[in-house]
Parts: C-alpha cells; structure tokens; sequence
C-alpha cells in the first residue's frame, strides 16, 4: 500500500495513506471553506450598520428595488475584501495560533481559486451597486475595499502600530454607503456614524491584540502592545472608551436621535468603560478577550437601538 509523508497542522510528520487522503480531500464541502474566507460574521455587523445607515436616511420605509441590490453589492465586496485579507495573510496565518485552520493554510482552497473568488465578489457585487443603486455607492464601497485589502493588510498592517487606528476608516464606512445608497449624497448624519465605528475600531481590536500578543510578535507584526507594551495599550484602550462615549453622544446632541438611543448609549457605553477599566486595573486572564468579546454586541447593540430609536420617533 502506498505510502506519503503528511505534516500535520502542529508541525508533526506522520506517514499517511494516499487513498486516505483522497477520501478526506473529497469528503470536504468547498463551499464551507469560501464561506469562511468571507468572515461573515464581521461581513453581517458591516451589513447591519449599513442597514441603518439606510434607514435613517429616509423618513419612511426602504424601496426594496434599492435596499435588496444595495444590501447585496455591500455585503459582497465586504466579502471580497475578507478574503482578499486571507490571501495577503496566508504566511502569517500559518504561524498564528488564532488563523493556521483558515482554508488557504491548510490547503482547503487553493491561492488561484482564492483570488478568482475574490475577484468574482467584487466584480458582482461593483456591477450590483454601479447598475441598480448608484456609482456613488459603488465607488465608495470599492475605495472602502481598496482601503481595507491594500491600505491597511499590505501596508499599514505591517508598518506601523497605529495600523488599525488609520486602517480603521475602512471598515468603518458601511453606515456612509447605506445612506448614500438611499440618497445618493454624502450627509453629516451618515459621517457621524463613521465617527463611531471609526472611534470603537481601535479599543475593541487592541484587546484582541493584547490576547493575541504572543501570535503578533512571532510574526513580526507591529501590533502596539508588541511594540509599546502591554500596559500602555490599556491605558490606550481606556482612553479610546472614554472618547467613544463623547462621540456617541453626538447623534442625540445634533438631533438624529431620541432618548432610547440616548439611554442605550450611555449604558452600552458605561459598561464598555467599565471592560476597559478592568482589564487596566484588575486584568486577569480572559479580561482581554472578554473586553473584545463585549465591544461587539456593544457595537450590534448600539445600532441595533439606533435603528429602533428612528422609527419610534418616525411613529411619534
């Protein structure tokens, strides 16, 4: 019977069976392997604050011949660019610890297939928003893209510890490209979104950075606790929660909002406060992640009343 040498994920060599291996490559369902290069789970939190961005943009309901195509177009290219991110970051992926499952290093897709299936989503998903919304919202969702894939996995990523703070414009345009898909135009009200999501990206990431230290330094990957420590990148993330609760304040301050998503606020906000003052001041194991766990429902969350809180006052 022949025989193989087949590298385990942990490194280790173990002789296999070819027939063997060809039964497993089979039985793999390919579609679950692409469906994870979309990270659709951070493609649904983009999807839903886009959503709300639409709604807010108008006074009453959504026309569905835009919502759908626009709904579609977004999460598509937001696709795209994830798993543009797993092509850039195969090599690394393969030595962290929180990525070496991901379906380009294990050989679940290969590097060809993946830059034809990423190309695919943003072509579909520009042709969507271009033909059937507008070419405003095509054109910002593909520099959001560009931003995200190239900017910030290529270059920043890499080059700076302020990487996700810069980097962070990207994934926080979805509530801009829900409003100018609804109107066309770029509004105050939609940049103040932006604001948000632009303001919550750098302390809900440094806490998966701070879990995930170990993994950044291995790969030379200049994440700010790797190159300012620990302890500064507390302090920076308890800072961050405090700016984050003036800027969500703004909304309600300009008029955009109503009480519920004032209550909403300062409570989401308040108990963000409170994960960032733990984890610098009585940090024990988990507290990062915790903190990283909880600044996503309180980003879900914060949306989700504010798309709630519209039409109440729309109601009233």
């Amino acid at each position: 019977m022949n025989k193989t040498i087949h590298k385990n994920l942990a490194g280790i060599v173990t002789p296999t069976n070819t027939n063997e291996v060809s039964l497993s490559n089979s039985a793999t369902i390919p579609w679950r392997a692409y469906y994870e290069m979309t990270k659709p789970r951070v493609v649904a939190l983009l999807v839903l604050t886009a959503l709300v961005g639409m709604s807010l943009s108008v006074p009453g309901g959504l026309p569905w011949q835009i919502l759908i195509p626009a709904m579609l177009g977004i999460g598509l290219l937001s696709s795209s660019a994830a798993a543009i991110n797993h092509i850039v970051d195969q090599k690394i992926d393969t030595i962290m610890g929180r990525t070496h499952n991901r379906p380009l290093p294990t050989g679940q897709v290969t590097t060809s297939n993946a830059i034809i299936f990423s190309c695919t989503l943003a072509i579909t998903g520009f042709a969507l928003l271009y033909q059937l919304v507008n070419p405003l919202t095509a054109y910002l969702t593909l520099a959001g893209l560009v931003g995200y894939s190239f900017v910030y996995t290529l270059y920043l990523k890499r080059a700076t510890p302020q990487n996700i703070t810069i980097g962070g414009l990207a994934g926080a345009i979805p509530p801009l490209l829900g409003w100018t898909a609804m109107t066309n135009e770029i509004h105050g009200h939609a940049l103040l979104l932006v604001l948000i999501i632009f303001t919550w990206t750098p302390p809900h990431f440094w806490a998966l950075a701070i879990h995930r230290k170990n993994d950044y330094a291995k790969v030379n990957i200049p994440m700010l606790p790797v190159t300012h420590g620990v302890d500064f990148t507390k302090t920076q993330i308890l800072l961050y929660t405090v700016l984050l609760f003036v800027v969500c304040l703004l909304p309600y301050l300009v008029g955009m909002s109503g009480w519920l998503y004032l209550l909403g606020s300062v409570t989401l906000n308040l108990m963000f406060f409170y994960y960032a003052w733990q984890l610098k001041f009585n940090d024990k194991e988990g507290t990062a992640f915790a903190t990283f766990k909880f600044s996503i429902v309180h980003l879900m969350a914060l949306f989700i009343i504010l798309l709630f809180d519209h039409y109440l006052l729309a109601s009233v």
